[in-house]
C-alpha cells in the first residue's frame, strides 16, 4: 500500500502543501518519501528511504520550487527495499515524464519482457511502478506517432487507454508531464481509491489536487469533488484547465481491506464513510459475542484502528469499554528487526498493558484483523501477565486465507495463520479462550450499507475471487517464492505477526 498526492496551482510554490498532504497519508506507507516539482521548465526532485518528517527539511522549499507538485509515501508490496525504488519515477521521453503509483500489477512480468526486449527500454528497479511508467510511455509515443504532435492531450489519453488495454492489477496513478500538465488516473476495476478536489485560486481559476484519500485535501483548504470513476483519466493542463476522458469501461470493484484497516476513519472512499463502516463492523461482531453468552467483563481494542469496532461492540453488548493497552508510537514497524527474538521485543516495545484493566477479569480484545498471528499472540501473553482471567478475541474482519495482490502486503500463503487451519486451530495457537472472526457477508453489508450502488468488493484476500481475473496460479507460486518476499520472512515461524502491530 502506498499514498499518493498531486497539487496543481496556478500560481501559488506546492512543497509545502505537498509536504503537509503527505503527512496525512503517511500512514500508507513508512519506508520511504519523495516529491518533485515543476516549474513549468525544470522538474526537481527529492525522495529516500524514511518518514517524511525526516526525508525533507525547511531549506527544501528552496530547492523543490514549483506550483506544480506531487508526493509519495511508500510501503513496498513489488520490488525491492532498497531506496533507489523509492518513487517518483522518471522518463525523459515522451515529453519527460514523472510517476507515482499506489497499487500492484499482476502482469509484470510479461509486461517487463515487452518494454525491455520489444522496446528496448532499461529498466533501473524490480519495482512494477517503474514497469508500469515505461508502458505508459511506450504508449504515448505510438499515439504520438500515429496522431502528430498538435494535441498533445489526446495523446496522453490515448496513451493511457492503450496502457489500460495491456496492464492488469491495480493502479491508482499521478504523473507529472513536462509541457503538459498534471494527469491521473485509475485502473478500470477501481480497486485502489484516487479523488480529484479543487479550490478557489488566487487571480482567478481553480488550483487541482488528487489524493489517495480526501483527509490530503482539508489540510491545505481543498474542496473534494468527487472519486475517479474506474478506467477513468483526468488531466488538468498547464493553464489550470480540467481534461476528463474515460479511457476504458470501468466496474467499480474497490479493495474492502480498506474499510477494515489500510485507510484512516476520516476518510470518505467512494461516498463510504471509513469510520462508519467500522462502526457498522461492530454491530455484527457484537451479535455474535452476544450469542456466545460468555462472561465478558472489559471490551478492549488493540490500539489503534481497532477503536471504532471496539466502542460499537461494547454499546451493543453493553459491556464496559476500556483502553487496557497503550500504544507506544515512536518505535518501528516489527518486521524490520533483525531477527525474530528482537521483533518479539519489539511487540513489547509498541504496547504495553494497564494492570488494573486486567487483573481478575474476563477480557475481550477486539483486532481490526489477524493476518500473521505472532503480535496478538504475545499480547494474549501479555494480558495473562497482567492478571486477566480468561481472554477472548474478535477479529473485525473475516479470516485472512489468500495473498492480496493488489497492493497490500501480504503476498504469500505462508505469512497467514489463517491459510490451512480451523478457527479452532487458530485459536489453540494464539492461546486465547475463544476467537470469534467477522463473517465476510456481514463485512460487505457493513461497507455497502454507505453506498448501496457499489455491487461488489475485491475480498480476495478472504475468499480468493481476484476481481481482475487474471491471477495465475503461476504468478501467485512466484510471489511465493520471490526475494523480497524471502527477506522480510526471513528468521520468522510460519505464522508471522499481526497486521495491525506488523
Amino acid at each position: 500500500m502506498c499514498g499518493i498526492l498531486g497539487i496543481a496551482n496556478r500560481n501559488e510554490e506546492v512543497f509545502a502543501e505537498i509536504y503537509d498532504g503527505l503527512l496525512m497519508l503517511q500512514h500508507r506507507g513508512q519506508d520511504a518519501s519523495g516529491i518533485v516539482t515543476y516549474t513549468g521548465d525544470v522538474f526537481r526532485e527529492r525522495k529516500k528511504n524514511g518518514l517524511v518528517k525526516d526525508v525533507f527539511q525547511a531549506n527544501d522549499a528552496e530547492t523543490l520550487r514549483g506550483n506544480v507538485g506531487m508526493g509519495h509515501v511508500r510501503y513496498p508490496t513489488a520490488g525491492s527495499l532498497s531506496a533507489s525504488e523509492a518513487q517518483p519515477f522518471f522518463v525523459n521521453a515522451p515529453y519527460g515524464i514523472y510517476l507515482v503509483h499506489n497499487g500492484n500489477i499482476t502482469n509484470t512480468e510479461e509486461q517487463r519482457q515487452k518494454v525491455t526486449a520489444k522496446y528496448s527500454r532499461h529498466l533501473r528497479t524490480t519495482s512494477d511502478s517503474e514497469i508500469l511508467l515505461n508502458v505508459l510511455a511506450d504508449k504515448v509515443s505510438d499515439a504520438i506517432k500515429v496522431n502528430g504532435t498538435s494535441d498533445p492531450i489526446r495523446n496522453i489519453f490515448a496513451g493511457v487507454k492503450m496502457t489500460m488495454e495491456r496492464v492488469q492489477g491495480a493502479y491508482s496513478v499521478i504523473c507529472l508531464i513536462a509541457g503538459i500538465g498534471m494527469l491521473a488516473f485509475r485502473d478500470p476495476n477501481g480497486i485502489r481509491p484516487l479523488s480529484v478536489a479543487k479550490r478557489d485560486a488566487e487571480g482567478g481559476g481553480h488550483d487541482y489536487a488528487f489524493a489517495s484519500e480526501d483527509v490530503a485535501f482539508a489540510i491545505n483548504s481543498f474542496d473534494k469533488i468527487r472519486d475517479l470513476n474506474p478506467g477513468e483519466a483526468i488531466l488538468i493542463d498547464l493553464e489550470g484547465n480540467m481534461h476528463e476522458f474515460q479511457a476504458v469501461e470501468g466496474k467499480l470493484t474497490p479493495c474492502i481491506f480498506e474499510y477494515v484497516y489500510l485507510a484512516r476513519p476520516d476518510s470518505m472512499l467512494d461516498g463510504i464513510s471509513v469510520y462508519k463502516t467500522q462502526m457498522r463492523m461492530g454491530t455484527t461482531l457484537a451479535k455474535q459475542i452476544k450469542d456466545a453468552g460468555l462472561e465478558i467483563d472489559r471490551i478492549i481494542p488493540v490500539p489503534d484502528s481497532a477503536r471504532p469496532v471496539a466502542l460499537e461492540v461494547a454499546k451493543s453488548t453493553g459491556i464496559p469499554y476500556r483502553e487496557g493497552l497503550v500504544k507506544n508510537r515512536y518505535v518501528g514497524r516489527t518486521f524490520i528487526m533483525p531477527g525474530q527474538q528482537e521483533r518479539k521485543k519489539s511487540v513489547r516495545r509498541k504496547l504495553n498493558a494497564i494492570p488494573l484493566e486486567f487483573k481478575g477479569m474476563n477480557v475481550m480484545l477486539i483486532d481490526d484483523s489477524i493476518v500473521r498471528g505472532n503480535t496478538i499472540k504475545k499480547i494474549v501473553q501479555m494480558c495473562r501477565e497482567a492478571g486477566a482471567k480468561k481472554v477472548y478475541i474478535a477479529s473485525a474482519s473475516p479470516p485472512v486465507k489468500y495473498p492480496n495482490v493488489y497492493g497490500i502486503d501480504m503476498p504469500t500463503k505462508h505469512e497467514l495463520i489463517a491459510n490451512g487451519l480451523t478457527v479452532e486451530e487458530i485459536r489453540q495457537e494464539l492461546g486465547a479462550d475463544a476467537l470469534f472472526y467477522q463473517k465476510l457477508e456481514d463485512l460487505i453489508w457493513a461497507a455497502h450499507e454507505g453506498n448501496p450502488d457499489i455491487n461488489e468488493f475485491d475480498c480476495s484476500c478472504f475468499d480468493g475471487n481476484y476481481v481482475t481475473g487474471s491471477v495465475s496460479d503461476d504468478y501467485l507460486d512466484a510471489l511465493e517464492s520471490s526475494n523480497r518476499v524471502s527477506e522480510k520472512i526471513k528468521d520468522m515461524p510460519a505464522q508471522g505477526a499481526s497486521w495491525n502491530a506488523a
